[in-house]
């Protein structure tokens, strides 16, 4: 059993936009994190609601591990996923419900760079993050995310 950290809380209002640092945020099922461009439904790719859209996860291990393998120097907002962990094998939470805080959230799939996400970084994240690009999750309870919130199994 393993249990880790939020260490960090990212939402963008539009597509393309630039990302906010916030401390804390509201998760809503059926819709993501309040203020983010997804759960606005002005993401880059939005088509229709999609369980895989509401929350995205990265391991502050796998930005760290960019880093030292191929100089890739990405802040954490950088990665346009919405929360950093630490302490998370998020590989391991594909189809499985999980804690973070107060919420429930339940793992949909695997999320890989892609050359959006290079566009608009400059940087070549498409293989810095290979195969640790993060988790695509829905959220299951309404809830109060904070920085620094213990995330389980």
């Amino acid at each position: 059993m393993w249990q880790g950290k939020l260490e960090s809380i990212y939402v963008a209002s539009q597509a393309a936009g630039p990302v906010r640092s916030l401390a804390e945020v509201q998760a809503v099922p059926g819709f993501g994190l309040e203020g983010d461009r997804y759960a606005l439904r002005q993401g880059s790719f939005f088509k229709e609601p999609d369980p895989g859209i509401e929350l995205t996860l990265i391991e502050g291990e796998a930005i760290d591990a960019a880093e030292q393998e191929y100089g890739l120097k990405l802040a954490p907002g950088e990665s346009r996923r919405n929360l950093v962990t630490r302490g998370v094998p998020l590989k391991d939470l594909v189809g499985l419900e999980f804690r973070i805080g107060a919420i429930r959230a339940r793992g949909i799939r695997l999320s890989n760079p892609c050359s959006y996400l290079q566009r608009l970084t400059g940087k070549d994240v498409m293989k810095g993050l290979r195969h640790r690009g993060g988790l695509r999750a829905q959220i299951l309870t309404e809830g109060l995310i904070r920085v620094g919130d213990l995330i389980s199994e």
